[in-house]
């Protein structure tokens, strides 16, 4: 049976990072099999381990969950200077983290995850990975802005092009867009450039997940069911999700 250092195991449980888990050994708070942990001490996913009393999952365990993120909540871990962590709303016995980012004045749907794998396929922009999102914006919505956007809109402050996408006039002021890239503020960007301003961003989709069932500051786990087809998307040139859910 495989074993390995203790702060790297709790490190790859999603509970801290090494070094938070060498200063959690040190102060006594993490027990193996009922005794104080040593550092450097070498553990498998066969022993009882506990930090503060509680224990502590396996790290094979995958745990995913959609997050209604309000607006002023920032998607952050340690600045202090944020009035609302993303970290501090969901509180959940797993350490997770977020796959992919949404401004502090938009709100919707974001993935959080202990699966490091899993975060790094979702951030690929070369992925293709679909994001769906509803913006309102300050002025009527033309079948002229509506073509250009579909098209792709040249980004002057980047000197990018962005790739083409599907974009739907959803009201007056309202349109639904489908991105599968990661520009940074890239919806708000590409309005800016044809004259419009954002009012509202609320992101509704990502890959097979919406917000459905969802309300505001709300976060549920996914069923083994959307877990199975995420990774499925993710992971589907690999065999990565065959080794997570032994799919066949």
């Amino acid at each position: 049976m495989e074993r390995e250092r203790l702060n790297k195991y709790l490190a790859s449980c999603g509970l801290c990072s090494r070094r938070e888990a060498d200063r959690l050994i040190s102060e006594g708070r993490v027990t193996v099999n009922g005794e104080k942990a040593e550092a450097g001490m070498q553990v498998s996913s066969k022993d009882r381990i506990a930090v503060n009393g509680k224990p502590v999952h396996g790290k094979d365990e995958k745990v995913v969950l959609a997050y209604y993120k309000p607006i002023g909540v920032t998607c952050t871990e340690k600045d202090r200077f944020a009035d609302r962590k993303i970290t501090d709303m969901v509180k959940f016995p797993v350490r997770v983290t977020y796959a992919g980012r949404l401004d502090k004045d938009s709100e919707g749907l974001i993935l959080l995850t202990n699966d490091g794998d899993l975060i790094q396929a979702m951030m690929k922009g070369s992925a293709g990975h679909e994001k769906e999102y509803l913006v309102k914006v300050n002025r009527e919505i033309t079948e002229d802005f509506l073509q250009k956007m579909r098209a792709g809109v040249y980004l002057s402050e980047l000197d990018i092009t962005t790739k083409p996408c599907i974009v739907e006039k959803n009201g007056k002021f309202q349109f639904k867009i489908i991105l599968t890239q990661g520009v940074n503020r890239q919806i708000k960007r590409m309005t800016k450039e044809l004259g419009f301003h954002v009012i509202a961003i609320k992101r509704i989709r990502v890959l097979n997940i919406t917000l459905k069932g969802l309300k505001n500051g709300e976060y549920r786990q996914l069923t083994k069911e959307e877990i199975h087809v995420l990774y499925n998307l993710c992971f589907e040139k690999t065999n990565k999700n065959k080794l997570y859910f032994n799919i066949k």
